[in-house]
């Protein structure tokens, strides 16, 4: 496999339609100009498809500033799904749902070819879902590898044909995906093939940990043969899928994945989110509990920068200034090159009248900021300017 073309950085266009807003409400000024990162879309030749490849790569906020693994989201229909599982990862990740993820999303060259795993005489391609998944196995999975600080934790996300895929994916491939969020899964394609496959290949011990997360919305259509693969992977597999399946009846087959993705996530890492009371005991405590969900996880998992700054801003709320400083001051010994933490530093100092102080954390924020080229460069710049103006006075 061969990288084709150069990356190439995605951005959304949401500054145009504010520029045209202010046009027709006749606003005068000029408009400033700030586009919002979305991803990076790289194109890999694939030898084993013969073809160019798009992946469509989202990276945790703080992928920059730190050398940590990441588990990966691989999505299939990546042109169709890849903007609201990125969003839905980065919103569970900064809530302390679920880690930092890495999202990859495949866009289609032809997905009735890519996805179905036999040849039948409803589609004019199909059939080669072992060829699809080889380029997966052998071809962007290790190019993520290569290139960006991927952990061996896995995650297939796929739709109605794609959960077609994913169905086949855990039945002929089990070793290579953690986990599986199949919504609206067309397992009627071919006579039922994957129920059919699913009484002979599902497996009572897997060599990793698995989860599978199944919905399905108002399609009555889908009800007789999902059912049927529910009650075989809880009754075959002997408890060694965690398997959850969810019947949305207000949704329909368009809405499912953009709901099944957020709570796919969630039920992936049903364990991640810190127990109220170990998060009340400090550090020490929550640093045990991500070294439990490393064993579960088998990859080392450490505390990020963002759950410490949202502990520190807890005690902020509550008007423990000094417990503040203190978890912020953990937090640049853990991310020295991170802008963000020096600059909560910098508001707990100021929280505390401790003005000096933080006029040199939010000195440092803006260091890291311009150095870095982040767009929080001007919040950071107005809190230093803030800051000498008390000095001053």
């Amino acid at each position: 496999m061969k990288i084709h073309l150069s990356i190439t950085t995605l951005y959304n266009k949401l500054f145009g339609i504010l520029f045209v807003t202010f046009l027709l409400l006749g606003i005068t000024g000029v408009a400033q100009k700030n586009e919002i990162y979305l991803g990076e879309s790289v194109i890999i030749h694939s030898d084993i498809l013969n073809e160019d490849r798009k992946l469509l790569i989202s990276l945790p906020e703080n992928y920059q500033t730190n050398h940590n693994k990441y588990p990966v989201l691989y999505v299939l229909d990546g042109n169709t799904h890849f903007q609201h599982a990125s969003a839905a990862a980065s919103y569970l990740a900064a809530y302390g749902f679920v880690p930092d993820i890495i999202v990859v999303a495949i866009v289609n060259v032809d997905r009735n070819r890519d996805f179905t795993p036999i040849l039948i005489d409803d589609f004019d391609t199909e059939g080669g879902a072992l060829k699809f998944h080889n380029f997966i196995t052998k071809e962007v999975i290790p190019f993520i590898a290569d290139n960006y600080h991927s952990s061996g934790f896995r995650i297939l996300m796929g739709h109605s044909l794609g959960g077609t895929f994913i169905g086949y994916s855990l039945l002929e491939h089990p070793d290579v995906f953690n986990s599986y969020i199949a919504a609206s899964p067309y397992l009627q394609y071919a006579n039922d093939y994957i129920v059919n496959e699913a009484k002979l290949k599902l497996k009572k011990k897997y060599k990793i940990p698995k989860s599978f997360f199944m919905s399905i919305g108002n399609e009555p259509d889908y009800y007789p043969v999902l059912d049927k693969f529910s009650q075989l992977i809880q009754t075959n597999s002997n408890k060694s899928i965690d398997f959850i399946y969810v019947e949305m009846k207000d949704d329909n087959h368009s809405t499912t994945p953009y709901i099944s993705l957020f709570n796919g996530l969630r039920f992936t890492f049903s364990d991640w989110l810190i127990p109220r009371n170990v998060y009340e005991k400090g550090l020490v405590a929550i640093d045990k509990h991500f070294a439990k969900l490393s064993e579960k996880y088998e990859y080392e998992i450490t505390i990020s920068e963002n759950t410490i700054n949202l502990m520190g801003y807890e005690f902020l709320r509550n008007g423990e200034t000094k417990n503040a400083i203190n978890i912020f001051i953990e937090n640049t010994k853990r991310f020295p090159n991170s802008a963000n933490v020096y600059d909560s530093l910098g508001e707990a100092y100021e929280n505390d009248n401790q003005f000096e102080m933080a006029y040199n954390n939010y000195q440092k924020a803006c260091k890291l900021a311009k150095e870095q080229y982040l767009n929080t460069l001007s919040v950071f710049e107005k809190n230093l300017k803030r800051v000498k103006n008390q000095i001053n006075k």
